[in-house]
């Protein structure tokens, strides 16, 4: 749920701060009061689109903060881990969004960067707009399909389907993929073989590789590393090397221990250098007739290293994608070996998901005409309680041509607000009023099954009045059971319902318009005051008795 709001220096709005409760809110106010402020605010948190005419005049920005809180926040959280955004804390998400004038915008979400498009998706996952400006989720065929769904308790059904029709896809994908490769040339054939073979040639694992490189390496440079160990194996044991200067020294050794036996230690450790150093110069010898390769040896070795780095080349640079470029050739070659043996079993397989994934369709399409119609039913009775006596609504499912990833069949809401017309889908609805009725009417019969925590309505209450509006303001009052409401509205029937009210006002005695918002459900006074107003006079004594009595009453 929405629990503060910041804003800062949008449209006519200075700043305000405001705490929300759980439940329904009303929010009111004179005709071009700066009502529509509030739901800009949230529509930009939602991933609205905006231009810098939004931002106060006079102000370099305008600013907008908001915390939610979300008691179950598993689904949230892996969305934020998609978009690659920190999860919640405690339940908790912040968002901000700021427009500058002369500066680039910047969207945080739970302190870190993020872009439009993941405020839009995370939007998604916590409002609900209703009304002329945003008819949103409702007016989607996907989200249509998804509630008659939820309605109808189908996602069992849904699951088995997904599972078979993915199979089934999966499958022609690879007839697919084989159909596109099938009938190779000869010389294609031969080519492939060709590379084959020489990919076969080399042992293609990490340790073969690591010595064909370091065998290369030495053999490159074998001339310059012979010339090393005979310049070591020389300065140890040759002519003018160290061990000709070592066994003058320990002949010394040797005489201070015949005049001073103490010092035998320091002698037979000289004497131990000097095996040391004949055994180090010896292997240095030895390591150099090593080096020596022999040129059918050289020309081997240099045409696998050439071959080892023509085809990492070819290939994508590294040992994995080579070795995958050696198994898809085998396949390949593999497949064309018995093409038609292969394609009829795949057919065979094919047609067999295939029947698996329309019977499930079938089932699953049996829930969905069950459900569509029982939500007509209990739906066109919420209607008729919000003025539409005679209206016709009905859910009709849609076939498809082709069964696709929701299964064989869609479904449309259908709706017609008076007698003798013929029903029409509900994007097509002229009046702004009607269809925000109808959504109000659909959002009780789904309000425990749709998971948007927040719903915003505006104008729900357009060209009704009077007994009408007292159930819109009892159908908000039901909604907010599960969900929390918030209303902007112009009828006190529908106000009075509210357990929360914020008013907005707009001050013009100076010489700049100023727009101010301010909660007054603790306020009996100034709430009855507010409601009087709406009626049609604030100071009148009946329009204040018949304030009181639809609080009493509410």
């Amino acid at each position: 749920m929405l629990q503060s709001l910041r804003i800062r220096n949008l449209a006519l709005l200075e700043e305000v701060s405001l705490d929300f409760e759980a439940g329904f809110t009303a929010v009111t106010g004179e005709t071009g009061a700066g009502k529509s402020i509030l739901l800009g605010a949230l529509s930009l948190l939602a991933g609205e689109r905006a231009d810098k005419t939004v931002i106060r005049q006079g102000a370099a920005a305008c600013e907008v903060e908001a915390a939610l809180f979300f008691a179950e926040p598993k689904a949230l959280d892996v969305a934020l881990a998609e978009l690659e955004l920190p999860a919640c804390e405690d339940g908790l998400m912040i968002l901000k969004r700021s427009l500058a004038r002369d500066k680039a915008p910047k969207i945080t979400v739970n302190g870190s960067l993020a872009t439009l498009a993941a405020l839009q998706r995370i939007g998604e996952l916590w409002v609900d707009f209703h009304g002329p400006s945003e008819p949103r989720r409702l007016l989607k065929d996907s989200c249509q399909l998804e509630l008659l769904d939820l309605f109808g308790r189908a996602g069992e059904a849904l699951a088995d389907y997904g599972k078979t029709y993915q199979a089934w896809r999966e499958l022609r994908a690879e007839r697919e993929q084989i159909w596109g490769e099938t009938k190779l040339s000869a010389d294609q054939i031969r080519f492939l073989e060709n590379q084959l073979a020489r990919l076969d040639a080399l042992e293609l694992t990490d340790e073969a590789v690591e010595t064909l490189e370091r065998e290369f390496t030495r053999m490159s440079r074998s001339q310059e590393l012979i010339g090393l160990t005979q310049t070591l194996a020389n300065g140890l044991a040759g002519d003018e090397g160290v061990l000709g200067r070592v066994a003058g020294l320990l002949r010394e050794a040797r005489t201070l221990e015949a005049l001073d036996p103490a010092s035998q230690a320091l002698a037979d450790r000289l004497a131990a250098t000097t095996v040391e150093l004949n055994e180090l110069s010896a292997e240095f010898s030895e390591l150099g007739s090593q080096l020596q390769f022999d040129p059918e040896q050289a020309e081997q070795l240099t045409e696998r290293m050439n071959t080892w780095l023509e085809l990492k080349r070819k290939h994508g640079g590294d040992l994995s994608a080579v070795i995958a470029a050696r198994d898809e050739m085998r396949r390949r070659l593999e497949v064309q070996g018995d093409l038609e043996g292969t394609l009829a079993r795949l057919e065979k397989q094919i047609a067999e998901a295939e029947g698996a994934a329309r019977k499930n369709a079938a089932l699953l399409r049996t829930v969905r005409v069950k459900a569509a119609k029982e939500l007509a039913k209990v739906a066109a009775k919420g209607i008729a309680q919000l003025g539409f006596k005679k209206a016709d609504f009905q859910v009709r499912i849609v076939p498809l041509a082709e069964p696709g990833v929701t299964g064989d069949c869609g479904c449309e809401f259908l709706f017609s607000p008076n007698v003798g017309e013929a029903p029409l889908p509900l994007s097509r609805v002229a009046s702004s009023g009607e269809l925000a009725r109808v959504m109000l009417a659909l959002k009780t019969v789904l309000a425990d099954l749709d998971g948007v925590p927040l719903l915003v309505f505006d104008e729900v209450d357009a060209n009704v009045g009077g007994e009408i509006g007292r159930v819109v303001g009892e159908k908000m009052a039901e909604i907010a059971a599960s969900h929390q409401v918030l209303c902007v509205t112009h009828l006190p029937q529908v106000a009075a319902q509210a357990t929360c009210h914020l008013v907005v006002t707009k001050d013009q005695s100076k010489d700049r318009a100023v727009v101010s918002i301010a909660p007054i459900q603790a306020n009996w006074k100034a709430r009855v005051s507010e409601l009087a107003r709406m009626l049609g006079d604030s100071k009148a004594k009946s329009a204040l008795a018949h304030a009181e009595e639809l609080l009493g009453k509410a």
